[in-house]
């Protein structure tokens, strides 16, 4: 049984929605392909027409700096972004994260871009992103835009791109400032399940003992990937001290929704390990700014 009828190279991000708006039949873009394709031999997705492959485009497979910004292609293996120097150097949350997906061998091929586009609150890639205050750059019939990163979400496995119609070409961070930095951290099953709990992405600067600024991601929080604002004002402009952190949780309990999942964990437990990961994850972050 063929999985698939067709199967495309496109060389461009415009050959490409091409592609995927002129297939005859349901099309869709692949890149790493580990869920997909195993998703497709299982009986777990509708057939398939048209596969698109992406990772000839090399707009999509870049990563380097461009002026003031990082710039990541999405469909750039994670173990590459894991190992390379310049994510090493501006998006430590993001190495850190990329490190936890899945094992060696899945890493080598899974993307980052696909990590995204699955939608799933608890995505290690995802929350390190939302954490980095990045922007997805998407591309369809009419040319490219770009996008708060948080704004690709609709809930649980549900994405704001149209699949059928559109794709994420890349994602946009802003480069390291002295005196910032970032830390991912999550606590899971054993290894060999390697499913989260929960996970927890901070960026923040710093100037001297005060919190400059911060941003805080924790999976999953809510039904998209959760940005802890409320957490962030009650820490941003303030001195980093026992009082200020437990505010700090307070706020996060007071805004965060966990859920129930009866593979992980249930909301009351996440509840009451979310202050020592947040802890944990702050503190290596504030270590590093300084």
């Amino acid at each position: 049984m063929n999985l698939w009828q067709e199967y495309k190279r496109p060389a461009s991000v415009m050959e490409a929605i091409q592609a995927l708006t002129s297939a005859s039949g349901p099309a869709l873009p692949i890149a790493g392909g580990t869920d997909l394709l195993l998703d497709l031999k299982q009986g777990r997705h509708a057939p398939i027409h048209t596969l698109i492959d992406l990772t000839f485009v090399p707009e999509m497979t870049a990563l380097e700096v461009r002026g003031d910004e990082l710039y990541i292609g999405a469909a750039v293996p994670v173990n590459r972004v894991a190992l390379d120097p310049l994510t090493g150097t501006h998006a430590q949350a993001l190495v850190e994260a990329c490190n936890l997906i899945a094992g060696p061998q899945v890493r080598n091929t899974a993307t980052l871009g696909g990590n995204v586009a699955h939608a799933l609150p608890a995505a290690d890639g995802t929350i390190a992103l939302t954490a980095l205050d990045a922007q997805a750059e998407v591309a369809g019939v009419s040319g490219t835009r770009r996008m708060p990163f948080t704004s690709l979400f609709l809930g649980p496995g549900k994405s704001a791109i149209d699949k059928a119609k559109e794709i994420i070409v890349g994602f946009h961070l802003p480069l390291s400032t002295p005196h910032s930095a970032s830390c991912f951290k999550r606590i899971m099953r054993p290894q060999g399940v390697a499913l989260p709990i929960l996970n927890c992405a901070i960026w923040l600067e710093r100037v001297g003992d005060v919190v400059k600024d911060i941003h805080i991601a924790v999976g999953p929080g809510a039904s998209t990937p959760f940005r802890a604002t409320e957490a962030e004002s009650a820490l941003r402009g303030q001195a980093l001290n026992e009082e200020s952190i437990d505010r700090t949780v307070d706020a996060l309990l007071g805004q965060a929704q966990f859920r129930t999942s009866a593979r992980r964990a249930t909301s009351e437990y996440r509840k009451h390990i979310v202050g020592g990961l947040f802890k944990d994850v702050l503190n290596t972050a504030w270590s590093r700014a300084g």
